[in-house]
């Protein structure tokens, strides 16, 4: 078998249901609910805890008809309680309603990347945009945060104002009231979007509610402000003003990260974990050897190799390789597009171990498992000598790595490892192992607080000798 290249689209994957190797089958049309995974989309979270930011799309909403609707009506009840705030804003001065009409706004606005992602839906990729038209959404994005920023410049230019030159606020009544209906808009929308995503099974619409039920609290932080300044404290006002400024700056810093980093084509650390884990399922696959993934918008696109049998047939590999796609499209809702190469694991062996200009001769390359992390140790040849290499498979994050090996007289040699720039799946020491290249030898595995030894044994081929 030679190198075999698959690509698919989820539009080629649904529509059609399949039966999988551990028995059971189902149908693409159903919801897809059983290890569905939120992953990476504007607000991360999940019901125990949660950020919140502007600007993205969430993947699994954008599939769920229920969800979608229950996203249009919480933005129309929060785009009409902004329009209410800023009115009485304008008539009151009020500078704590002022920061909490902007932060309405904000959620308001995140119908822009919202309809832009419906109107791309409708269209495909084009012979000058192959990829389609997703980053036009990350751009809608920060259109958002920049209006959001601006914003909450303004407001906090304005609440430093007065507290430097204190100024009551006028229509104390009336800001109590719009602080009041702040508070009842985003309850009222908390409520629905917790029902919905009881309904549907969706951790990111109840989340979505949790933080409205938040911001519902910080609007009658407004009604605090306005009766400590009836009370004859006027600082209230431009102090709960600039608390909650702070709040959207630290939600525009949280909106900037995530929208940036899709841009800069990065992906959260549990997508690459999600994929590795999804091969483990699909029997044929000997080693995932790289992957690579990206956000278009909303949608996300994959590449990866991956190591099969070297005397597979090529229809054999081909069917490997969908069963791996169907597994990666029922178990990740945001993929949209999947590229699949397969390699002969004998191949990949002896180019991680030969190379015939350096005259090599390598042990085997080793086989090691733990909790932490599970791969190939081997001497690889390199443009610059013999290194140390551990390949994984699948690795805790963030994982630092070493070898030490075991020397006469009991001196250990110690071979830090770091990330391969090409390939974040492996790790390669800086300099050469000491002659012979056969040892005792420990993989030392450290992630966060936790840490293993791993124990192997490199051997000499056979008729090699120093």
């Amino acid at each position: 078998m030679s190198g075999e290249h698959t690509s698919t689209t989820r539009e080629g994957h649904e529509g059609h249901g399949h039966e999988h190797a551990d028995g059971h089958g189902h149908d693409h049309d159903a919801p897809a609910t059983q290890r569905r995974r939120a992953i990476g989309h504007g607000h991360a979270h999940d019901e125990g805890g949660h950020g919140h930011s502007h600007g993205g799309v969430d993947p699994s909403v954008l599939r769920s008809r229920e969800a979608m609707r229950a996203l249009v009506v919480s933005l129309v009840v929060l785009g009409v309680t902004a329009v209410f705030q800023i009115v009485v804003v304008v008539l009151s001065g009020s500078v704590a309603l002022l920061a909490d009409s902007v932060h309405n706004v904000g959620d308001a606005l995140t119908a822009v990347p919202l309809g832009i992602a419906f109107l791309l839906l409708r269209r495909g990729r084009s012979p000058r945009l192959t990829y389609g038209w997703g980053r036009a959404e990350d751009f809608a994005g920060i259109a958002v945060i920049a209006i959001i920023l601006f914003s909450a410049l303004y407001a906090a230019y304005e609440a430093i104002d007065r507290l430097v030159n204190p100024a009551a606020p006028d229509y104390l009544l009336a800001t109590a009231i719009a602080g009041v209906v702040g508070f009842v808009g985003n309850e009222a929308v908390a409520i629905f979007r917790i029902r919905v995503g009881r309904e549907i099974n969706s951790a990111a619409l109840i989340a979505d509610g949790y933080h409205a039920r938040t911001d519902g609290l910080t609007s009658l932080a407004v009604v605090a402000g306005a009766a400590g300044v009836w009370l004859g404290y006027p600082l209230a006002d431009p102090i709960i003003g600039l608390l909650i400024t702070l709040a959207i700056f630290g939600i525009v810093w949280q909106s900037s990260k995530a929208v940036f980093t899709r841009m800069l084509d990065g992906v959260e650390p549990e997508v690459i974990a999600d994929i590795r884990h999804d091969a483990e399922h699909v029997p044929g696959v000997r080693q995932v050897l790289d992957v690579r993934a990206r956000w278009l918008g909303h949608r996300l696109t994959t590449e990866l190799d991956v190591a099969l049998d070297g005397s597979a047939t090529l229809r054999e590999a081909d069917a490997i390789t969908a069963q791996f796609e169907h597994e990666l499209f029922d178990h990740m809702p945001a993929l949209s597009n999947v590229r699949i190469r397969a390699r002969p694991s004998d191949a990949v062996a002896t180019q991680d171990t030969v190379n015939p200009s350096a005259h090599h001769h390598a042990p085997n390359p080793i086989p090691v498992s733990g909790r932490l992390a599970e791969g190939v140790v081997a001497i690889v040849a390199s443009d610059d000598g013999e290194r140390m290499a551990f390949t994984t498979s699948r690795m805790q994050q963030p994982l630092e790595a070493s070898i030490e090996i075991e020397r006469e007289n009991g001196r250990i040699e110690t071979l830090p490892l770091s990330r391969s720039g090409n390939d974040p799946s492996r790790f390669v020491s800086s300099t050469a192992p000491e002659e012979p290249h056969e040892f005792n030898a420990r993989l030392v595995l450290r992630s966060d607080e936790r840490s293993e030894r791993l124990a192997f044994r490199m051997v000499e081929p056979e008729g090699h000798a120093h």
